[in-house]
């Protein structure tokens, strides 16, 4: 197939995602995360490949893996993470859509995913939203909160950007391939001034009886 004949294709049957694609090249070059681990290409179609699958996918989604995990919530220094774009860039960097609709409410964490994959292993906390059971990591870690506020279809998502610094909260999924649990939702980063009432005598965060 020649070339002109394939990008005629893609066009006529993938226009959403080329137009992604487009305004994500074009992006100011200052919120652009330096990023030192180059994928190949074989990477970048497998990926390609894996979003075209999710995106068509009736049935349930698929679980979390510690590469999606990774890639779509662990973040490195750069960018400063109380800029007020944060969130609007990084989402679009890192294709945190579901089904090309804009995910509601997002969280960047500024840690390393072996760490966030050991809270897995620490005490239940009441969750947000109705949820009873969270892991809670036992030191702060920096991170920001997005908040949809405009559109509800990729490419016109518009964020909120919120910087916090609290204490993960999170669930988890076991994983047969590797036997072990690993990070399937981040729940919420709860900075203490807001949950003292968590909080014993000792600075100790327990559950409320």
């Amino acid at each position: 197939m020649s070339t002109g004949k394939m990008m005629r294709t893609l066009i006529s049957t993938h226009p959403l995602l080329l137009l992604l694609l487009l305004q994500q090249l074009l992006q100011p070059v200052q919120f652009q995360e330096v990023d030192t681990d180059f994928d190949s290409p074989e990477d970048e179609m497998e990926e390609f490949k894996e979003y075209l699958e999710e995106f068509y996918r009736t049935g349930p989604t698929k679980p979390p893996t510690k590469e999606k995990v990774k890639k779509r919530v662990i973040i490195e220094p750069g960018m400063p993470l109380y800029d007020r774009d944060y969130c609007n860039a990084e989402i679009m960097r890192k294709n945190v859509y579901y089904k090309f609709r804009c995910v509601t409410e997002h969280y960047f964490l500024l840690m390393q995913y072996d760490e966030l994959q050991k809270i897995c292993y620490n005490r239940f906390v009441p969750c947000k939203n109705g949820i009873r059971k969270c892991n809670r990591s036992k030191g702060l870690v920096e991170g920001v909160y997005c908040n949809l506020t405009e559109a509800f279809e990729v490419p016109w998502c518009r964020y909120q950007s919120f910087y916090r610094k609290g204490y993960v909260l999170i669930t988890c999924a076991w994983q047969n391939e590797i036997h072990k649990l690993i990070p399937h939702t981040i729940n919420d980063l709860v900075e203490p001034p807001e949950h003292r009432s968590f909080l014993n005598e000792d600075g100790v965060f327990v559950i409320p009886p």
